[in-house]
């Protein structure tokens, strides 16, 4: 069985004592492809040295809203080539989180919307990172859809399955993670019964957000099976059907040929 981790950081300081011996592992476990997704200008430089370290690591270049308020346009500048970059298979990620209140919204929505633009030039999905936010988020992805075409996932997914059901008017897939686990994620449970299999991405966000049993402790794509097999459950479905599809779906989104 073979699987895509759409969603991780193994650019992060909490793999610096094993990263290579980690990574390195990975494809022996069935973990065939991963996304390593940047943050700031930093994180995606980190991002692009992995993209070609490992043939099966792709990457994605944009800034977080946390890291907003920093950014010059020749940062933008400098991402924008970097989406000529065919190991770069996305923008992201990208959004707004009102959570720490340390950016303001207005600059969080001004960095968000330049990089909705980068959609339109780059043609390349977009990854939507949103907390707290839900409709603001909500609200300027349905306005730059119905101007333009927009292929995204909404990374983490964490809402209801009333504002799913706006995403996937937009056609919009949804990042399943470690959460999905948790015995406290009842409104994340029912919004996954909800959603197309066809729509769902499987992520771990590692280091962050590992799943049960693991819980508290550092996440990896290693801990995609127990995502995948508590997803199946909730969508009563068979797990290797179910991986299978997930699979697939991957692929797609993110335009990545099979070897």
């Amino acid at each position: 069985m073979n699987f895509f981790d759409s969603h991780a950081h193994y650019d992060d300081d909490a793999f610096n004592e094993d990263r290579e011996e980690l990574l390195s592992s990975l494809q022996n476990k069935g973990i065939t492809h991963v996304v390593n997704v940047g943050a700031d200008i930093a994180s995606t430089k980190r991002t692009i040295e992995l993209c070609e370290q490992y043939d099966f690591i792709y990457g994605a270049a944009g800034i977080h809203p946390e890291a907003a308020d920093h950014v010059s346009k020749n940062d933008l500048d400098w991402l924008k080539e970097q989406y000529q970059n065919p190991k770069i298979v996305a923008i992201g990620e990208i959004g707004l989180d009102y959570y720490w209140k340390e950016v303001e919204p207005s600059i969080q929505k001004e960095i968000f919307s330049a990089q909705l633009e980068f959609s339109k030039e780059a043609n390349l999905p977009v990854i939507i990172h949103s907390r707290e936010a839900s409709k603001d988020t909500l609200t300027m992805l349905q306005l730059f859809h119905k101007n333009s075409h927009l292929n995204g996932v909404i990374h983490c997914y964490s809402y209801s399955k009333e504002t799913a059901r706006e995403y996937l008017e937009m056609g919009f897939s949804f990042g399943i993670g470690g959460v999905i686990s948790f015995s406290n994620a009842k409104k994340l449970k029912e919004a996954v019964e909800y959603i197309p299999i066809e729509n769902i991405l499987l992520e771990t966000d590692c280091p962050y957000l590992a799943p049960v049993p693991y819980r508290g402790k550092r996440n990896s794509s290693l801990y995609l099976p127990e995502i995948g097999k508590e997803l199946a459950l909730i969508k009563k479905m068979d797990y290797e059907e179910a991986m299978s599809i997930i699979y697939e779906n991957t692929l797609r989104f993110y335009k990545i040929g099979r070897k």
